[in-house]
Parts: C-alpha cells; structure tokens; sequence
C-alpha cells in the first residue's frame, strides 16, 4: 500500500489515502460524474484521513440522498464524498491526487446511468 495524498483546486481541502500505487479506478456515466469527469478510487473509510478543510466543505445530496458529495466551498472541487454503491468507503477522485505516488491506472466504465440494474458488477471493497 502507498499513501496518496490530494486535494481540491484551492489548496483548503487535504487529505490522505492508502491505496495501491497501482489504482483500479471506475468510470461513471450517471448525470453528476458525467458532468464532473470523476474518476473513482473507492476505498474503506479506515484508508481515507480528511487532513484539513472540514470547514471548507458543503455537502451536496440528490436523488435517494444516500450519497454525499462533499467539495470546497470556494473552489467547487469534488476531490472525495460518499458513495451511494459504497456508503461505508468514500470514494476519491484520482483527479485530485497530487503527482508522484500513483504507478500505473487502470479504468473500468460503469453504467451508472442504469445504477439499479448494474449495481451488482461494482466491486466491493473490503477492510
């Protein structure tokens, strides 16, 4: 395992992961990581450390209100939140991680547009 860190646009919102430094990262095309161009790295939450910005973030809910999106209130940067797929991990996006730790990646697409019938080939994560 490597620790990554990352963080949003403005610098307000850090944090830490452990994850591979080879990252199997998914591909969504539901409306929100559609629009955002998110690239999820799901992990269990013990291997997510929030390092500052509590503060800077809002919280953003929709549909079944299950997942919470969590970005910088003054940048907008999505860098991790809660996934619907995964209430007990959070998923980051790969986009924010800072350069230097990740090896290689490797990106799976997801039909989230159809979540209910596609749920079951989203890979579970396990502590």
């Amino acid at each position: 395992m490597t620790t990554h860190t990352g963080g949003c646009h403005c610098g307000r919102v850090r944090f830490e992961v452990d994850a591979p430094a080879d990252l199997e990262l998914t591909r969504c095309n539901c409306s929100i990581c559609h629009m955002a161009g998110y690239l999820h790295l799901i992990v269990p939450q013990s291997d997510f450390r929030l390092l500052s910005g509590q503060d800077d973030l809002q919280t953003y809910t929709f549909n079944t209100g299950v997942a919470r999106h969590r970005f910088c209130r003054h940048c907008g940067i999505k860098s991790f939140y809660v996934p619907r797929s995964h209430p007990d991990g959070v998923s980051v996006n790969a986009n924010c991680l800072d350069a230097g730790t990740v090896a290689s990646t490797s990106i799976t697409n997801f039909d989230g547009r159809h979540w209910e019938q596609n749920i079951d080939q989203m890979s579970q994560i396990s502590d």
